[in-house]
């Protein structure tokens, strides 16, 4: 796989953020914590990015993804 490698710190990192904080926050609670980790691994990321949308070269719109590393 190309990014097996950053793939595996991406997961690492946010089972991490699991395991510390347990599963009784609200998502936005999750994506600082996971931005901190992400920074923690020296991983560049932006939470909450707006993406667009192509279909055959053409935009067609946009979408926000949570992380985009």
């Amino acid at each position: 796989m190309k990014y097996e490698d950053i793939t595996k710190r991406i997961i690492g990192r946010a089972m991490r953020v699991h395991s510390i904080s347990g599963n009784e926050f609200q998502e936005v609670i999750y994506q600082r914590a996971l931005a901190i980790e992400m920074n923690l691994e020296g991983l560049t990321s932006e939470r909450e990015k707006e993406m667009p949308i192509f279909y055959k070269s053409y935009n067609i719109g946009t979408r926000r993804v949570d992380f985009f590393c």
